[in-house]
């Protein structure tokens, strides 16, 4: 009698437990979409070069970058980025740097945002802007949020860019102020 109640106990317990682990899909899809907004790779003092014919072309370097994979594939980078363009003799040309951006390898689309700065070494110009969108398909950059242009002679500001990558060419829309700059203020 005794071995059939301590029998009967363990089927009840056996019983309990299997029907009482249950995951739902909703649970499931939760517990695995946590999983992609975790960093696949995290590196820190990134330095990446691109070359082109044996010569070094672009410059990437960043404290932190963080890699997600999945269907958008991206590369983040929290604490801010530096890019360097270089002309073919190796001499650079032109720089991007920005406190955070955002680089969607799939699309090629690099997004830069806050205290963004652009150079151009050759023509001695300067853009600054809090948003800028890199599209290295087309070899463009553009920025769609207020803009300021520092150029040897003059300042002008505008709601928005379109740039070249190398920043050689550049339209700035919807104006709101130009402002000379003479010379003779300089030297002062």
């Amino acid at each position: 009698m005794f071995l059939k109640s301590i029998k009967s106990i363990i089927l009840v317990l056996t019983g309990v437990i299997i029907f009482s682990c249950e995951n739902s899909i909703s649970r499931i899809n939760e517990i695995t979409q946590l999983e992609d907004t975790l960093a696949a790779i995290t590196t820190y003092d990134i330095v990446y070069e691109r070359s082109d014919s044996g010569f070094i072309r672009v410059r990437l370097s960043s404290p932190l970058m963080k890699r997600y994979v999945g269907e958008d594939e991206y590369n983040e980078f929290p604490n801010g980025f530096e890019i360097i363009f270089f002309n073919k003799n190796g001499d650079q040309t032109s720089y991007i740097t920005a406190n955070y951006g955002i680089d969607y390898r799939k699309r090629k689309i690099m997004n830069a945002r806050n205290n963004v700065v652009i150079q151009n070494y050759e023509t001695n110009e300067e853009l600054y802007t809090e948003n800028l969108i890199w599209n290295q398909k087309k070899n463009i950059i553009k920025s769609n949020t207020f803009v300021k242009l520092v150029m040897p002679d003059k300042t002008i500001f505008g709601d928005s860019m379109w740039a070249n990558e190398e920043f050689t060419e550049h339209e700035i829309y919807n104006i709101k102020g130009q402002f000379d700059i003479e010379e003779d203020s300089i030297s002062r």
